[in-house]
């Protein structure tokens, strides 16, 4: 999307190595002309992301902590003085479960855990659509999108708690939808199929749900970090400017099959 972008000013959460979907997302706006600007969490991935955000010459790099509004305040704060006070795009690439509640049973996820995962995987986006709203409101709109996962429409053994969340998730993107639609700016998501990332490690049976998307999705075969990015461009891009509060599926038509 060559030039699609240009003069959009992006923040992307959730970069944590090259494999990362939201590093495929980033790679994408970057190559249509957008000025972008990452967050990390925590000290153990910040070379990986300062390494890749230098690549596209991005405006700034913090540590963001989603779980702490101050934190949130602090981020927007900096995405508002790099991009003089105004924000296009929001990529929120952001989820966590203890690995622990992705291999028993849902029925033992403890109640401190069940509201970890909900509140960094789903609360996290109201919290950050809420923080992006006047700079999209100052830039005369915006859009932001989501990953979600089929796991939040269907039980999908081992998925267990984040199942629950991404539901919330998908909740969450109806809502933010209604609410920011005066603002024309737009709230989507992205259910994607299994795609190898290093979060993908921690699902217990993960290289089985690959080989079951592939003999029973319509098209066959495996889905990229690659693909998820070039629907996101699609979905953040003007080209969707009547697109919101919409789940689009890059999963090789796994989700419309019954068995």
């Amino acid at each position: 999307m060559a030039g699609a972008f240009a003069g959009k000013r992006a923040l992307v959460l959730g970069v944590a190595n090259r494999r990362s979907i939201a590093w495929a997302i980033a790679r994408e706006l970057a190559a249509g002309g957008a000025r972008l600007a990452f967050t990390y969490q925590g000290e153990r991935i910040e070379r990986s992301v300062r390494e890749l955000a230098a690549t596209v010459d991005s405006a700034l790099v913090t540590e963001c902590d989603v779980r702490s509004d101050d934190d949130l305040a602090r981020v927007f704060a900096e995405v508002g003085e790099a991009f003089d006070g105004e924000l296009d795009i929001l990529v929120h690439s952001v989820a966590f479960a203890a690995a622990e509640d992705l291999e028993g049973r849902f029925t033992d996820t403890p109640r401190d855990r069940f509201w970890l995962a909900l509140e960094v995987s789903a609360y996290s986006l109201v919290a950050c659509a809420r923080a992006a709203e006047p700079l999209m409101e100052r830039a005369g709109g915006g859009a932001i999108v989501t990953m979600t996962y089929l796991g939040g429409e269907r039980a999908v053994p081992h998925y267990n708690v984040m199942g629950v969340a991404k539901a919330a998730l998908d909740a969450s993107v109806r809502y933010l939808a209604w609410d920011l639609g005066p603002k024309n700016i737009r709230v989507n998501a992205i259910s994607a199929g299994p795609v190898r990332t290093l979060a993908a490690r921690s699902i217990a049976g993960f290289p089985t749900m690959e080989e079951i998307v592939e003999e029973r999705a319509p098209l066959h075969r495996h889905i990229t970090a690659e693909d998820v990015g070039a629907a996101a461009a699609y979905l953040v891009s003007d080209a969707a400017r009547n697109v919101t509060a919409t789940t689009l599926y890059v999963d090789s038509g796994y989700h419309a099959m019954g068995m």
